[in-house]
């Protein structure tokens, strides 16, 4: 949007004041008499804004709204991805109406399963054949990013030992339950974009979240993609016992364990990294090599096994290696957030 240039008037004898396009007071829902904050934004720009509880709160003014017409080419699949986005864009409301086309009892399910598995916070709060809305009621600070990001950790490294346990024990309902629990890894990994969202979007939340600066917010993205990308990887591993009707044999399983209990603490250790902000442990986790040693003796060992089973091993053991892998990926995340303060101690430890 284009700026518009307003003359700056002095008035008492302590404060200057400047007027508010008033098109566009009207449509942000400002009065005579309500307050905006002003935020200093380096030495060259100031911001005006709502306060926060209005430029995000979950309905009213101040709700960010959005409407999704059903159309010939809404699949159920295309309508669900619609409203994901729109979700991570941080809008509070979102109707799915009908449009050019019929909004079927098909398009309508797989929303309101996507709502209830996928987005934290949201809720159907209107439901019939001509359309949904949703209303996002979660606020900035009811569930933190640290809280978010640790529960997701848990998750993803949970999936990565029960997708191995069940390989090991050819456990079929062990192995589903991981597979299930990709909704729940996906469903907090939204919810942290979300709020990254709308904390590059208001200084106000970026507070509210402890996030420090708006840099450290594609910081904080790259690393849900890799916690997400990790819990992708355990799902692969639990695939194996829904796909093959005997168990990987005990010497391979053994092998398979310990690789992956390797992988989990190195996930363990970057993350405790991230929120400690400990590069000296960030740097350990990138320079850690044990999990390429473990992965060739996986490799020595299946040139002896049959070949269905060498095969799966090595398909689970690339797995596991990937995890490790994203694993490094978040600790060299870590290091470029605490590069400034690893050498600021080296400057000062200087003669």
């Amino acid at each position: 949007m284009k700026g518009e240039t307003r003359k700056v008037q002095f008035t008492g004898n302590s404060s200057y004041i400047v007027s508010l396009p008033k098109p566009w007071a009207e449509e942000m829902g400002i009065k005579s008499g309500d307050q905006v904050v002003i935020t200093r934004q380096g030495s060259a720009s100031m911001r005006v804004s709502l306060p926060h509880e209005r430029a995000v709160g979950a309905a009213g003014v101040g709700a960010s709204e959005a409407t999704v017409s059903v159309d010939s080419a809404s699949t159920p699949a295309s309508l669900v991805r619609k409203v994901i986005s729109l979700y991570l864009r941080g809008h509070t409301i979102i109707h799915v109406v009908r449009g050019t086309a019929p909004f079927g009892a098909a398009q309508r399910n797989a929303i309101k399963d996507a709502v209830r598995r996928r987005l934290v916070g949201a809720e159907i709060i209107s439901d019939s054949s001509a359309g949904i809305t949703i209303q996002v009621l979660v606020n900035t600070v009811a569930l933190s990013v640290d809280g978010a990001f640790k529960r997701m950790i848990h998750l993803s490294r949970s999936m990565l030992d029960d997708s191995v346990a069940a390989v090991s024990g050819h456990d079929v309902d062990l192995a589903r339950e991981v597979i299930g629990a990709d909704d729940e890894v996906d469903r907090f990994g939204f919810y942290i974009t979300r709020q990254l969202k709308l904390a590059v979007d208001d200084e106000g939340v970026l507070g509210d979240l402890g996030l420090g600066n708006a840099p450290n917010c594609l910081d904080y993205r790259l690393v849900v993609k890799s916690v997400e990308r990790s819990g992708d990887h355990a799902v692969a591993i639990a695939r194996d016992p829904l796909e093959f009707r005997t168990a990987i044999g005990p010497r391979l399983s053994s092998r398979l364990a310990e690789m992956a209990g390797h992988a989990s603490s190195a996930l363990d250790g970057a993350c405790t990294a991230l929120f400690t902000g400990n590069y000296a442990l960030a740097e350990k986790t990138v320079d850690d090599t044990g999990i390429a040693h473990l992965e060739r003796a996986v490799l020595e060992a299946t040139r002896r096994g049959r070949s269905e089973e060498g095969y799966r091993a090595r398909r689970i053991a690339e797995d596991i290696r990937r995890i490790s892998e994203y694993a490094a990926d978040i600790a060299e995340t870590v290091l470029n957030m605490n590069i400034g303060k690893a050498t600021s101690r080296g400057a000062r430890a200087a003669p």
